[in-house]
């Protein structure tokens, strides 16, 4: 954790981080990744976030620095225990039936689709990936510039599984309340059949902390909209800035986001629960 020693927001019991990442400098680089991810992010530095926090649940997301070689996170949910721990891999169509099982006894219940510039799997492979996963439950988790939104919102829809949208949508840059991609998000959200997740503002705002209200108004609209179809994550180690956002100043940003307590429960404790397997 950075400055701030504890957050204000009591985390409830059971509290998730649905969106995490764990590095090993020992393992190669994929020649899709625009470079390595930092030497330091191991699950021991990552379990003194969550003493810090009061997280009991994590989902490990396979980082974008390995590609589809899927060893470290499946061995990181190993080590902070598949009882508390789930994961995301990445998976391109060629994968086999042998090791989407294997994968899925190890913890893995979805699969990563970064579609920003680093990310291993196309737009093309999304549907042939998407089938093959569907029979074991898993979710697809995709990744993406949300202005795009409209011009992408037939093919996410008819996607044979359920759908976690990143990061309040990614809006690279945020854009206003009545842009066509958030009135987009917006109608998927209200499918039953996608979720979202309240996590790193930092990596787009304009405004910066400790509330990034522009980022900020579209998850607001979104907490409004369907709280139920929200969860929360960390993105811990915020590979992607230089100067690193505090973690506990993450977490009380739900009580600006979502200041109905009802709300907060299901988004940390009740959805991620339910949508993971825990």
């Amino acid at each position: 954790m950075t400055a701030q020693a504890k957050p204000r927001l009591q985390a409830p019991q059971g509290t998730c981080d649905t969106h995490m990442h764990i590095y090993d400098p020992s393992m190669p680089i994929a020649p899709t990744a625009l470079g390595p991810g930092p030497a330091w992010a191991s699950v021991t530095a990552y379990r003194s976030v969550m003493t810090g926090l009061g997280i009991e649940r994590v989902v490990v997301v396979q980082p974008t620095s390995y590609g589809t070689d899927n060893r470290c996170t499946v061995d990181a949910i190993a080590a902070l225990g598949l009882e508390t721990t789930r994961g995301i891999a990445v998976v391109d169509a060629e994968v086999s039936d042998e090791e989407l099982k294997r994968l899925d006894r190890a913890g893995i219940r979805g699969a990563r689709f970064q579609m920003l510039p680093g990310g291993a799997i196309s737009w093309d492979a999304l549907e042939p990936v998407a089938t093959r996963i569907a029979p074991l439950g898993w979710h697809c988790q995709v990744q993406m510039d949300g202005r795009l939104f409209p011009e992408r919102e037939a093919l996410l829809k008819r996607l044979p599984t359920p759908v976690m949208i990143d990061h309040v949508g990614k809006f690279l840059e945020p854009v206003p309340l009545d842009h066509d991609g958030v009135r987009s998000l917006l109608r998927m959200l209200e499918t039953g059949r996608f979720w979202m997740k309240l996590s790193a503002p930092y990596e787009v705002s304009k405004v910066g902390a400790p509330l990034y209200e522009d980022v900020g108004a579209i998850a607001k609209a979104c907490v409004r909209a369907n709280p139920e179809r929200l969860v929360w994550a960390s993105n811990w180690p915020h590979v992607s800035v230089k100067t690193l956002p505090d973690d506990a100043l993450l977490l009380d940003i739900l009580l600006d986001w979502a200041p109905k307590p009802e709300d907060r429960q299901c988004i940390l404790v009740d959805t991620p629960a339910a949508f993971y397997g825990f």
